[in-house]
């Protein structure tokens, strides 16, 4: 036997219509948070790049002050040089994993 044509059809509509409206949200979303173009991700690259440098160079700075003041056997000088380098990339490592954790939450969102 088969159903009534009204059951078909209102077994569809829920669906259509969650599907329709899944769809708007996506697009409402998408036009609220644009996707980053190159100069965002320019932008990012040269912030990473200065979390980097800028330990680097305290580190090297100090330990050329530190040479002048208490001269020794061994360089401050290398010793911090070295020090504010794995700061730096340690920093810029902790930044990316945060940012990329982000991104992924929001995909993740996206997909629900």
């Amino acid at each position: 036997m088969t159903e009534p044509p009204d059951r078909k059809t209102s077994d569809r509509a829920p669906s259509l219509v969650g599907q329709i409206g899944d769809k708007a949200a996506r697009k409402l979303k998408a036009r609220r948070n644009p996707t980053p173009g190159v100069w965002f991700g320019l932008g990012m690259m040269g912030l990473i790049g200065w979390s980097v440098v800028v330990p680097t160079l305290l580190g090297a700075a100090l330990g050329l002050w530190l040479d002048e003041q208490h001269p020794g056997t061994h360089s401050w000088t290398l010793a911090l040089l070295v020090g504010g380098l794995t700061l730096g990339c340690f920093n810029a490592w902790h930044w990316v994993a945060k940012e990329e954790r982000a991104m992924r939450e929001e995909q993740e969102d996206d997909d629900d």
